[in-house]
């Protein structure tokens, strides 16, 4: 029984920091624009291997027989 005298108040230390760190989050602006950073890596700018130099475009094509 004195282990839920630690657990009880330990967990709601946890749920209070959770919170905090989520409505901070929230007005710092973490959650503005959800779209962008996913559309960012989409068009290709020259950096890196073009689609048609990429190992897989480049191996030999196998033909069932």
């Amino acid at each position: 029984m004195i282990v839920l005298l630690v657990l009880i108040p330990l967990s709601f230390v946890i749920a209070v920091a959770f919170l905090g760190s989520f409505v901070w989050a929230v007005r710092t602006g973490q959650f503005e624009d959800t779209e962008t950073p996913a559309l960012r890596m989409l068009p290709h700018d020259g950096v890196g291997p073009s689609p048609e130099t990429s190992p897989i475009h480049t191996l030999p094509v196998i033909q069932k027989l």
